[in-house]
């Protein structure tokens, strides 16, 4: 009768650790099944208790600051989550101050489903990233578990053979971003098993080992994969309008070959001093790769900021790219101040160097017209002398021919 009793006991313990729904604790205990590989336990516990002491089959106890390395332990005022890889089948112990109404959650069978990164990812893209996890092939919905999972992104540079270096040699983590399954952002639907991340590439180009894994230990398990990073393929300059009234440009060039015709389009966010914001969109052509995008001149003087997405399709795998455009400023006021000062120098230049231009053609007149009377004035001179030397002889010859012609004998003198 006693043995009767024990097995109606434990009856429950069984069936639902069969099928890992959900139980009232038999005296905080619960079994393990031998084909388990990996099982973590959701324990609710008095909110001014410390953490549960977590007892094997064979009385082997783990703490929350002393457990193997197969355990991970993650605590905070009222739970405990503790997770453990390959572990002891048969009766398990929790000791502690669990709640009397406490329903323990015991997690088997998880698995840890990543989507592929694509091969080729770009310097400052935005890409979105998803993960999942499943329980048995269908997603997992806990929410006490989910909102604790913390699934992290970390790049870490490419070396081969990376194990056989020394610690100290390894390359660094990156870390890029963190999953959440909450609805906002990129992700689609909260709680619904399915994580992600806005992955921003902030890297320089080059070879990656890409790893996914729970930050605070709570899922054991990792997945990695390998990337290449290439530079950007789009560029945008601001050109910033010269006037009160020329508006402002967003300039948008494509690395030739690299996006699709057409799939060009951007979103640009001005927000002035004051907080007025104003949105320019603009997509491209059909057939064209690049973009301009006119924005308007606040014309007030003060300080603007910009920031906005460009969108396009990239022509090597047809993939869909998104890029950020980080916050930039502008001064209004300092650069119109500047344009005005100068335009008015360029005009008090052009305006210097005409003047010198009409002073130097009159000198060049005044000095064309001195040369002119001093040539007259030589040649008036010259036909005066010869005139003045003409008459002298004319009217030596009259006198001779005169003489000549009385007859007379003058001497030659």
């Amino acid at each position: 009768m006693k043995r009767l009793s024990w097995l109606i006991g434990l009856l429950p313990v069984l069936s639902w650790a069969s099928d890992d729904a959900a139980m009232s604790w038999l005296d905080n205990r619960f079994r393990v099944d031998p084909t388990i590989k990996q099982v973590s336990f959701v324990v609710k516990r008095e909110q001014s208790s410390h953490s549960v002491v977590l007892v094997r089959p064979d009385g082997q106890k783990y703490y929350a600051w002393r457990h193997p390395d197969n355990v991970s332990w993650y605590e905070e005022p009222g739970m405990d989550i503790i997770s453990i890889e390959n572990p002891m089948p048969g009766p398990w112990q929790a000791v502690g101050k669990v709640t009397p109404t406490n329903q323990v959650k015991v997690l088997s069978d998880l698995q840890l489903q990543v989507a592929t990164l694509p091969s080729r990812l770009y310097q400052s893209e935005t890409l979105k990233f998803t993960a999942r996890l499943t329980q048995n092939g269908q997603p997992l919905t806990m929410r006490d578990f989910l909102d604790r999972v913390k699934l992290s992104v970390v790049f870490y540079e490419y070396i081969e053979n990376v194990e056989s270096l020394p610690k100290e040699s390894q390359p660094s983590p990156i870390p890029l971003g963190e999953f959440a399954d909450d609805g906002l952002g990129f992700d689609e639907v909260p709680g619904d098993g399915v994580f992600t991340v806005a992955l921003p590439v902030e890297l320089q180009p080059g070879k990656y080992r890409v790893s996914l894994s729970s930050g605070n230990g709570i899922f054991l398990r990792t997945v990695e994969q390998e990337v290449l990073v290439y530079p950007p393929p789009l560029r945008a300059s601001f050109i910033q309008g010269r006037g009160r009234h020329e508006y402002h440009q967003i300039v948008v060039d494509a690395e030739e070959g690299a996006i699709k015709p057409g799939s060009l389009a951007a979103h640009i966010e001005q927000v002035s001093f004051d907080g007025t914001r104003t949105i320019s969109q603009q997509a491209a052509l059909s057939d064209e790769v690049d973009l301009k995008v006119w924005l308007p001149n606040g014309e007030k003087p003060g300080r603007y900021t910009w920031s906005g997405w460009l969108y396009a399709t990239d022509n090597f795998n047809n993939r869909e790219l998104i890029f950020k455009l980080p916050e930039s400023h502008f001064a209004v006021m300092a650069e119109l101040q500047l344009d005005r000062n100068l335009e008015s120098f360029r005009e008090q230049q052009e305006a210097k160097a005409k003047q010198a231009e009409i002073a130097q053609m009159e000198a060049e007149r005044e000095a064309a017209r001195s040369k002119a009377w001093k040539m007259i004035a030589a040649a008036n001179l010259g036909v005066i002398g010869l005139v003045a030397l003409l008459m002298v002889l004319w009217r030596k010859w009259r006198a001779k021919k005169a003489v000549n012609d009385a007859g007379l004998d003058i001497p030659e003198a």
